[in-house]
């Protein structure tokens, strides 16, 4: 039984390295590899590092040189040795629905299946808003890899489907999750962004025209960008892909009515996430957020082992910002105390000027790179698919420049209004962040069924949705709402709505949950959303416990709950069938005379008695049937 947002099986991997060699928590920036045939011996730059500004011109004079490969916009820059090679196409995970997620999974490996043998050294990527194919070679080996990928896009080997729909959700079953796993549901529910805390559902029902029209319409020559480690563009290359529109990055969506708010986690783990417009004063201030956390938590402290921040491009248009501290369960108050407070100083501009200048000088090392545009390659082509600006590096320089403490400041400030705080043990509150909403605003009405663990929970379903009543409030998932519902062979019936409330239907475990009632929701639930699973063993359908006693009300006897939840005409019609039954007793016993005798007596009451007996049963059978 589930009270508050379901903790799905998230898909994220867990800590990650940026292109800066500081560890980084995050789901969408880290997409985890699908297949590695061997080491690539040229590691490809992380397409999320690289500097970005919001005026500048989107082609840096002397990085790269542009041209366009069959319909397809090209960057490429050359560097000494083998080539490294990609292809970004503008479609992820929070293009999906839920229902349908793990679709653009498939599609990549599809697309690398035939390659599985090869010696090449390559790779691919499915993130929350793009997919990357990338190799490392000879020319000639780029160009076959290239042309590989892109002729099982136009035409997908989709006899394999199903066996690497079960590969998926193997490599899913052996994936850890990130201590940040949780996060991206609560601010995002579950759609878009959201979608990364989650199992990819699609993995069990996705048709084979399913998955073709989705790699006909997001894998598509407008939908992409090429970037080539090369003074010039191979010959040879056959990228022939179908003609599409560029789509942009999905808007987002919120379920987090106020800010700061905080969330429950696991012990050992404080995660703190905000979004911010993308610029290199954000970028900046994660570095110098890093920094003092290190300080505070671990060096002055000693509360953390690791203590850091990074910075995600979400979008065209916006970064995630996410922090991250571990802790013993002893230390775990402590390290939220340092978190907030360490978030307290930059919000109040206490920044030494010199740890500004300290995190300027690194960041400007990264223009000590040999080969530079090269090395740019696949962040300046990811900018360039989602429609962001690309900064030169004497834009880039000008602009590091130009940042100030007022500027974090400013910064810490915007990232603190927006922040969801993950904490272990009690919360958050003390800090001025509002719990994140635990319970839906209202419960739909319909037929009740008791649950027969806790019968302070009642499961209702009626003709606008599914609510699950508890001593704490409602959870609710309306049918217009629904992001996916899972169904079983035996009945069961798992719902999550797009706020990312979840709730579980077990005929097993709730009072008068029949076939009826069962298909009542099926009718109701959109086609789409549905996600037939397959039957589980007869151990793994749970069986009703004995309830469980809290407390003085939880030991009351089971007939004073049954009788509370009687309406209150059927009691009292009980009441009068009492009181006449002892009456009609009294006077046969008490009051027959020689004139009239017991018999007669017993004989006139017993026409209105039966009538009373009559009225109650109907009553009573009115109220079981409304029940289930």
């Amino acid at each position: 039984m589930t009270t508050e947002h379901e903790r799905d099986t998230p898909a994220g991997p867990g800590p990650t390295t940026d292109g800066t060699g500081t560890t980084a928590l995050t789901t969408e920036a880290a997409p985890t590899p699908t297949r590695t045939p061997t080491p690539t011996p040229t590691p490809v730059p992380d397409p999320l590092t690289a500097p970005t500004g919001p005026t500048a011109p989107s082609a840096p004079k002397a990085l790269f040189s542009q041209a366009v490969t069959q319909g397809i916009p090209t960057l490429y820059a050359p560097r000494p040795g083998e080539i490294t090679a990609g292809i970004f196409f503008r479609v992820g995970r929070a293009d999906e629905t839920l229902a349908t997620s793990g679709i653009t999974h498939l599609v990549e490996h599809l697309a690398l299946h035939h390659l599985g043998l090869s010696d090449l050294h390559y790779n691919g990527t499915t993130s929350n808003t793009y997919t990357h194919f990338h190799v490392t070679g000879t020319q000639a080996e780029v160009v076959t890899y290239l042309n590989t990928v892109c002729a099982a896009l136009r035409d997908l080997p989709l006899d394999r489907l199903e066996t690497e729909k079960e590969i998926l959700r193997t490599e899913a079953a052996g994936r850890g999750n990130g201590p940040d796993a949780q996060l991206p549901l609560w601010r995002y529910g579950a759609q878009g962004y959201g979608l990364s805390s989650y199992s990819q559902l699609g993995t069990w029902t996705l048709t084979p025209d399913q998955v073709r029209d989705w790699a006909r319409t997001r894998f598509t020559r407008d939908n992409a960008v090429l970037w080539i480690t090369s003074a010039e563009i191979p010959a040879g290359l056959d990228l022939t892909l179908p003609v599409g529109t560029r789509i942009p990055a999905p808007a987002a969506s919120s379920t987090l009515p106020v800010t700061p708010a905080f969330i429950h986690g696991d012990d050992g783990h404080v995660v703190f996430d905000a979004v911010l417009r993308r610029s290199t004063a954000a970028a900046v201030f994660a570095e110098v957020l890093s920094r003092a956390l290190f300080q505070d938590l671990r060096q002055e402290g000693g509360y953390s082992y690791t203590a850091q921040a990074d910075y995600r491009p979400r979008d065209a248009d916006f970064a995630t910002l996410t922090a991250y501290a571990d802790a013993l369960p002893k230390k775990q108050d402590a390290v939220v105390g340092g978190f907030v407070d360490a978030f307290a100083r930059l919000r109040a501009g206490r920044v030494e000027q010199s740890e500004l200048d300290a995190v300027r000088g690194k960041m400007l090392k990264m223009y000590d790179t040999p080969d530079l545009g090269a090395a740019m390659l696949p962040s300046d082509a990811l900018n360039l698919l989602t429609g962001h600006p690309i900064l030169s590096p004497e834009e880039h320089r000008a602009e590091l420049a130009a940042v100030t403490v007022a500027d974090l400041r400013e910064v810490a400030r915007a990232a603190w209004a927006d922040g969801l705080l993950q904490v272990p043990g009690r919360g958050a509150d003390w800090a001025g962040c509002a719990q994140a909403p635990r319970y839906s605003e209202s419960a739909v009405t319909g037929t009740r069924h008791q649950s027969l663990e806790d019968e302070r929970c009642t499961l209702v379903i009626g003709a606008e949705g599914v609510s699950l009543t508890t001593p704490g409030g409602p959870v609710t998932v309306r049918y217009d709402s629904v992001a996916a519902m899972t169904t079983r062979p035996d009945g069961a019936r798992s719902l999550t709505g797009l706020d990312g409330f979840h709730l579980a239907i077990e005929p097993t475990l709730y009072r008068g949950v029949t076939e009826e009632r069962i298909a009542a929701v099926d009718a109701r639930v959109p086609a789409a959303a549905r996600v037939p699973l397959p039957a589980r063993d007869a151990e793994q359908i749970p069986q009703p416990s004995e309830p469980k006693a809290s407390g003085p009300k939880a030991r009351r006897p089971r007939w004073r709950a049954a009788l509370r939840g009687l309406p209150f005409g059927l009691v009292a019609l009980v009441v009068v069938d009492t009181v006449f039954g002892l009456g009609i007793l009294f006077s046969v016993v008490h009051e027959a005379t020689v004139a009239e005798p017991h018999w007669s007596r017993f004989l006139r009451l017993f026409l209105p008695t039966v009538l009373l007996v009559h009225y109650t049963r109907r009553a009573y059978h009115r109220h079981r049937h409304a029940r289930g």
